[in-house]
């Protein structure tokens, strides 16, 4: 039984940003930073990106992580899961006769990552029996004062009953930092979900993430990198 595997999904096709898994980010391959963390972690017997992009696959090797095996046709389209792609790697391993206990699903676009928080994440899953771990960011406006606004543009509260609560007494909420997922393996094959009843998070700063879905975000990314880590920039 081997311990530990992470697995870096990373398919070609992003119609948002073109080619956003290798796309330059500060001098090098957004997916570098990524397999980076997860191999100074020291936590892992394999760090694998699973792709069905050839130049994908060149430049992860570049980078120090392996592509054991070609990502298949049915999970590299639109409408594939990360639970999906997951299953296929760990199915792939077992066939060869290989099985892993922990993994961690690290997400190809996420440059904040750290070896200290995927370490920190592995004693939160071991310390509590827990199913997962992810990391999570508050919300910076309470949530219960959200508006929704119709096609004619009238506004509409979404919590009525929050609308004259001062802000300070409303519940606190946060929101997945689309980072990774550390998993225990045993626990996912049973339910094939990322989330469940059991799972844990670690919080993390505003600062140190930021979901990259467009031009403005990447450019917002570069700057939060650039005043947080700029020790890492060569």
């Amino acid at each position: 039984m081997h311990k530990r595997i992470a697995i870096i999904p990373a398919r070609g096709g992003s119609k948002r940003i073109l080619r956003k898994n290798i796309r330059e980010f500060l001098g090098k391959p957004i997916i570098a930073y990524s397999i980076e963390a997860a191999l100074k972690s020291d936590l892992f017997d394999e760090v694998i990106v699973s792709t069905d992009d050839k130049e994908i696959e060149e430049i992860a090797i570049k980078y120090g992580a392996k592509v054991p095996f070609i990502r298949s046709d049915e999970n590299s389209g639109d409408h594939a899961t990360t639970a999906d792609v997951i299953i296929e790697v760990l199915e792939w391993y077992e066939k060869q006769g290989v099985n892993y206990e922990e993994m961690a699903c690290i997400y190809p676009c996420s440059p904040f990552i750290t070896q200290d928080l995927l370490k920190d994440s592995k004693l939160i899953l071991n310390k509590n029996n827990a199913d997962c771990v992810f990391p999570i960011i508050k919300y910076n406006h309470p949530i219960r004062r959200a508006v929704s606004i119709n096609s004619e543009g009238k506004m509409k509260s979404l919590f009525d009953e929050f609308s004259t609560t001062r802000t300070q007494d409303l519940d606190l909420y946060y929101h997945d930092a689309g980072m990774f997922y550390f998993l225990n393996i045993e626990k996912f094959q049973k339910t094939k979900s990322l989330r469940t009843e059991n799972t844990y998070t670690i919080e993390i700063n505003n600062n140190l993430s930021q979901d990259i879905d467009n031009e403005s975000d990447w450019k917002l990314a570069e700057m939060k990198y650039a005043i947080n880590f700029s020790y890492r920039i060569k």
